[in-house]
């Protein structure tokens, strides 16, 4: 094999780590390090002597460390084993990540769980190469970029949900204007995002969020829309009126029944019946406890039961389904049934549930 006379690697958008493919080295040979890189002499898996951009004579003086691990003397014509690593430190700002299934985050103001889907890119560069090269690289030739985005997108995507959900509650704000806030959200997830990186001796340079999308005719969306706009009415009318005019809503709508809460009220006298009706459905309809006219009561949870091996399971709620799905325990042919349906169906035919089946979802998570 040829004696290597110039040792140097052209970095790329391709690769963030390269290894010089010959490892018959010398003496006087030259190594050039470009702006943007560093390379490092490599032996046994050990680490040694650090070039940072410039050209540089081979000599002993400048390889002391290598030259220590080889422990021979040797001439400028006698060949030596090493290996020669370049790590890329140039940024790369065009990295995307989204979310491939919606994220399942709860709006801290109403307390309603919604689906929603978010888009983006960040940049990193390498700010210290020897821990890159030590804790991620290992042995391999070659590092793909794309290989660092794709690890870093599942390192976002698993923490983005709890970011979104803090930095709303931190605010007070809500997914029906998240969208008129990315900026200062994508700043505050860069900043909890950031200290994964450096333990892999990355720098995240940018991080931005380009949209988060909402399904508006999912069911939660559409109950959250409702507890805003509740609050809203509340809000300008007060509690009471609020109160007064939900049970005569109800009221009007009994009365379109023969067996109505107006044929009942008839049937209790004109001087008792419509103050007391009135009232009890007001206790039945609406949460009187003294609040603050921006809170609006829980949601009553909805019990499910599943078929499983012929035999009726439950009851869970809707987290425990969601759960089940994503990790691959429940199909969408499972039967379910809840407390208003005439028979079981299928769970891919569930308003609340058919999402998760669509094809654009990734498939179930592996269970070995």
């Amino acid at each position: 094999m040829d004696v290597v006379d110039i040792i140097q690697w052209e970095n790329n958008a391709q690769e963030v780590v390269h290894k010089f493919e010959s490892d018959n080295l010398r003496l006087g040979s030259q190594l050039v390090v470009y702006p943007g890189e560093t390379a490092f002499f490599v032996k046994g898996g050990k680490i040694c002597d650090e070039f940072i951009c410039g050209t540089y004579t081979i000599k002993s003086e400048n390889i002391p460390l290598l030259e220590k691990l080889i422990n021979v003397p040797f001439n400028n014509e006698t060949p030596f084993k090493a290996d020669v690593w370049f790590v890329n430190q140039v940024e790369f700002l065009d990295c995307k990540w989204g979310t491939q299934s919606p994220l399942q985050v709860e709006d801290p103001k109403y307390e309603v769980i919604v689906p929603i889907r978010a888009f983006g890119q960040y940049g990193f560069r390498i700010a210290k190469p020897r821990v890159f090269l030590e804790r991620l690289v290992g042995n391999m030739p070659s590092f793909a970029t794309s290989k660092v985005a794709e690890y870093f997108r599942g390192v976002i995507l698993s923490k983005l949900t709890s970011i979104i959900y803090n930095k709303m509650k931190q605010d007070n704000l809500s997914i029906l204007n998240i969208n008129s806030n990315v900026e200062e959200l994508a700043e505050y997830a860069k900043i909890a995002i950031a200290d994964v990186f450096r333990k892999y001796g990355l720098e995240l340079s940018l991080f931005n969020i380009i949209s988060i999308t909402v399904n508006e005719s999912d069911p939660s969306f559409v109950r959250l829309k409702e507890s805003k706009d509740a609050a809203a009415e509340i809000k300008i009318i007060g509690r009471e009126n609020y109160q007064m005019t939900r049970s005569f809503d109800v009221l009007e709508k009994a009365a379109e029944n023969d067996s109505g809460i107006a044929g009942a009220a008839v049937g209790i006298g004109a001087g008792v019946g419509i103050g007391g009706v009135v009232g009890a459905i007001s206790a039945k309809t609406i949460n009187t406890n003294t609040q603050n006219v921006d809170e609006i009561p829980p949601l009553p949870t909805i019990d499910y039961y599943l078929a499983i091996k012929g035999e009726r399971k439950g009851p869970f709620g809707f987290e425990q389904i969601e759960q089940e799905i994503t990790y691959g325990k429940i199909g969408e042919n499972t039967l379910i049934w809840k407390k208003g349906l005439k028979q079981w169906i299928k769970i891919g035919e569930m308003n609340e549930f058919k999402h998760f089946f669509e094809e654009d979802c990734p498939p179930p998570i592996p269970t070995d």
